[in-house]
């Protein structure tokens, strides 16, 4: 009877920690899916614990660039974001004119554009400085955005200040028309980060598919020479940068509308592929060699927006940028364009290669989401823009006198150089951490593998 009562309570005993087991098990698995929390924790450590800190990951050269990783981040975090930060903030730099609505110039319509819930009606007329007006207005059934989802949509609002607009002239190296004022809408950028939107799946997969395979040289290859790799490149590091800012700024719980760190979505689509993070790097710093390039021209351009003070500052903080004595210092040439379209086929692979990116920039259009749309747009001009100033001289020194940029073109060179310069800064400070912590976390279904094992091993044994 005794020994009847003692078998029981062992099998008692025994079940018990058998629940525990799997208690602890569960409460594993759900702390291993807040990746972002684990790294305020580890991040934390790291700020507590320099001794912790790895040798960093990137160093030297950046390839095909004149300039290293360390002098990039050191530039980027003590004079670049700063400056860039303050300056995207000004009236000038704040609002961006862009189409907005689908016109896919290279399939049909797969319905993505047709849902309009989520869509944000334009402001009312008398919010519109006289300079913004069009000869006519889009209707609300005209507004298009992707999915429903309200993250997804622009928010049209803005203020009554008006600036003055430049001479516009197309440039050769973009699709859109920007001279057409009728077609175009003002957009305050501050109101329509660039985040996660919730634009996902096979719509989504097709933009890039395109631009890779149907536009983009195939690359690594042995064939492809200098000036179609730097494309690739160019291509790639923007689609690394975009990528980090959708998961720097992502939306982890939608019922409770809770953002943070994607910290898994950043090393799946960036961290873990070394070329992808080197050709960020790459991308700000051709970046940034048109910005220092074209130094003259914008230091002299007219930030005028109504507003003299906000004005003042603007012209203020571009000269503050462009002859930074560290800058000018540490990294006077970032990238030494000179090199490119050498030879007798040197004008032919310039006019094709330039086919090849209004294409890229055509394919714009064919986002089904309109955040998405806007900051592809964007980007894309400001790449464009980018390519215009460093290769519109041929040569020739006086830059200054034969450059013509557009108002709009100014915006997105700027605003882009900032996301670039915000991305090289995420992966700086994120990166290494993400990396110890992504690489050494198992899959929460390996975990409950492993668990049942260990488990059912002890339940046997006992």
């Amino acid at each position: 009877m005794v020994k009847k009562e003692i078998e029981k309570k062992s099998y008692g005993s025994r079940w018990v920690k058998v629940v525990v087991v799997l208690v602890a098990v569960f409460v594993a698995i759900a702390m291993s899916s807040r990746t972002s929390s684990n790294i305020a924790f580890l991040r934390a450590i790291d700020r507590a614990c320099p001794c912790s800190r790895a040798t960093p990951k990137y160093s030297g050269m950046v390839e095909d660039c004149c300039c290293d990783y360390e002098t990039v981040d050191h530039l980027n975090e003590e004079v670049l974001n700063p400056s860039l930060q303050e300056l995207v903030k000004t009236p000038f730099f704040r609002y961006f004119k862009a189409k907005l609505w689908c016109d896919c110039p290279f399939w049909p319509d797969d319905g993505m554009c047709k849902l309009r819930d989520c869509s944000v009606c334009e402001c009312p007329e008398s919010e519109f400085p006289e300079s913004f007006k069009k000869p006519y207005r889009l209707s609300l059934n005209d507004l298009v955005c992707q999915e429903g989802k309200p993250q997804a949509a622009v928010d049209r609002t803005l203020d009554s200040k008006a600036f003055r607009g430049w001479t516009e002239i197309d440039n050769p190296w973009t699709n859109d028309d920007e001279t057409d004022n009728g077609e175009m809408t003002y957009v305050n950028l501050q109101l329509n980060p660039e985040r996660y939107t919730g634009y996902t799946g096979p719509s989504a997969r097709r933009i890039w598919d395109a631009v890779y395979s149907e536009n983009c040289p195939k690359y690594p290859s042995q064939e492809s020479c200098q000036e179609e790799k730097i494309l690739y490149k160019l291509i790639s590091g923007l689609h690394s940068s975009i990528s980090i800012h959708i998961a720097s700024d992502y939306l982890l719980d939608e019922a409770t509308n809770l953002w943070g760190q994607n910290l898994t979505l950043l090393y799946d689509r960036v961290l873990q592929y070394p070329d992808r993070v080197s050709n960020l790097y790459f991308t700000f710093l051709f970046v940034l060699r048109a910005v220092t390039k074209a130094a003259d021209y914008l230091e002299q351009a007219e930030y005028d927006t109504g507003n003299l003070n906000e004005d003042l500052k603007t012209q203020s903080l571009m000269k503050q940028l462009l002859y930074n004595p560290k800058l000018q210092a540490a990294c006077p040439v970032p990238f030494d364009e000179a090199k490119l379209w050498k030879g007798q086929s040197g004008p032919e692979l310039k006019q094709n290669i330039q086919q090849q990116f209004r294409n890229i920039s055509a394919l714009m259009d064919c986002v089904g989401c309109e955040k998405c749309r806007l900051w592809g747009k964007l980007q894309v001009l400001g790449l464009g823009t980018a390519l215009k100033i460093l290769f519109s001289d041929d040569g020739q020194e006086n830059l200054g006198h034969i450059l013509q940029l557009q108002r709009n073109e100014v915006i997105a060179l700027m605003n882009l150089l900032n996301r670039l310069s915000e991305s090289v800064k995420f992966v700086r400070e994120i990166g290494p951490t993400a990396e110890r912590t992504i690489e050494g976390h198992p899959s929460s279904y390996n975990t409950l593998i492993r668990s049942w094992k260990r488990i059912l091993s002890y339940v046997l044994k006992t």
